[in-house]
């Protein structure tokens, strides 16, 4: 089941992983919410290289860089520390990418 559709189970609001996913959907502009209900992603720019990224549901690998003729390059991994919900790990990327993305992926690199 895709992380933004768990929302719509009873009671998955109130787990870990819901409020982590509620939370993310607040920091989400409204065409990344409609990618993240839609596709079970999300697009992100670079804020240091305008660079295109999709951040995937996931935790490990999650992450894509899209090059100039729209076409995803490997996964990259890189992740908050910690045993957190994939919501909160997704916010992470995505804040991490638009607003010190090369310091989040200088390791990679």
């Amino acid at each position: 089941m895709r992380p933004a559709k768990a929302l719509f189970i009873h009671g998955a609001e109130w787990t870990p992983e819901g409020r982590a996913l509620l939370l993310l959907r607040h920091y989400l502009s409204p065409v990344q919410r409609r990618q993240f209900s839609e596709k079970g992603y999300f697009e992100v720019i670079g804020g240091d290289t305008g660079n295109r990224y999709r951040i995937y549901a996931g935790a490990a690998a999650n992450v894509c860089e899209i090059d100039e003729n729209g076409r995803l390059g490997i996964g990259l991994c890189f992740l908050p520390v910690g045993d957190l919900p994939i919501g909160d790990v997704m916010l992470a990327q995505k804040i991490a990418l638009e607003t010190c993305e090369g310091s989040a992926l200088a390791p990679l690199r």
